[in-house]
């Protein structure tokens, strides 16, 4: 049935490329969610990666399964477009006097709940692996793309993404660890016994999830 797809697809088939923005819209805007940690941006990257994507609808394979991979390559190419655009905006506005800023109390309320102090760590940490990590983690471990299908969507070997993804899951449980460390040794809590053990030394960002878009 996809492979019936993808023929209809690159004939310019828009009923069939409409049932491909149905079967994995979700999934881009997830994936786009993540990387971007803004949600009004990932449905800008939605539009512009179908749009893209239907632009180059003549380079869809053939052959293969799921069309997944290549609407996150896609998708993986506008993220990217997007941040330089969003840098050269910051830079632009940087150039503007600053404006006053509201207090924000939501570290507070957070500092009572270690799931949102842990989720916080975790999300700093995830900032902070390099773009090419921070890609492969998400294709493999948030949306469940085996090795080959992380492969396809990156345009790089399997022997890389294997790599990258190795060294991502390590980096991330050292930077989260830290986050973690350094935002209670601000507030003043004591590791238990002195052992170097971080309470609730669980990571939610390395958790596979596929969970629904609300």
């Amino acid at each position: 049935m996809e492979q019936s797809i993808r023929a209809r697809i690159r004939a310019g088939d828009a009923e069939a490329f409409g049932q491909v923005f149905e079967d994995h819209a979700r999934t881009v805007y997830r994936h786009a969610v993540r990387m971007t940690g803004d949600r009004a941006v990932a449905e800008d990257v939605v539009s512009l990666t179908f749009l893209e994507a239907w632009r180059l609808r003549a380079k869809v394979a053939p052959d293969g399964e799921s069309l997944a991979p290549w609407l996150l390559g896609i998708a993986g190419n506008v993220i990217r477009n997007t941040r330089r655009a969003a840098r050269r905006h910051q830079r632009a506005m940087a150039k503007l006097p600053p404006c006053p800023v509201a207090p924000d109390f939501a570290g507070e309320v957070a500092d009572r709940i270690a799931d949102a102090e842990e989720l916080a760590a975790a999300k700093a940490a995830f900032a902070r692996l390099r773009p090419a990590d921070r890609e492969v983690f998400a294709l493999c471990v948030w949306e469940g793309l085996d090795h080959a299908a992380a492969a396809e969507a990156l345009g790089r070997p399997v022997g890389t993404v294997r790599s990258r993804l190795s060294r991502a899951r390590a980096r991330l449980r050292e930077l989260t660890a830290r986050e973690l460390a350094s935002a209670r040794s601000a507030r003043g809590v004591q590791r238990p016994g002195g052992t170097g053990q971080v309470p609730g030394d669980r990571i939610p960002a390395v958790r596979p999830t596929k969970e629904t878009i609300r």
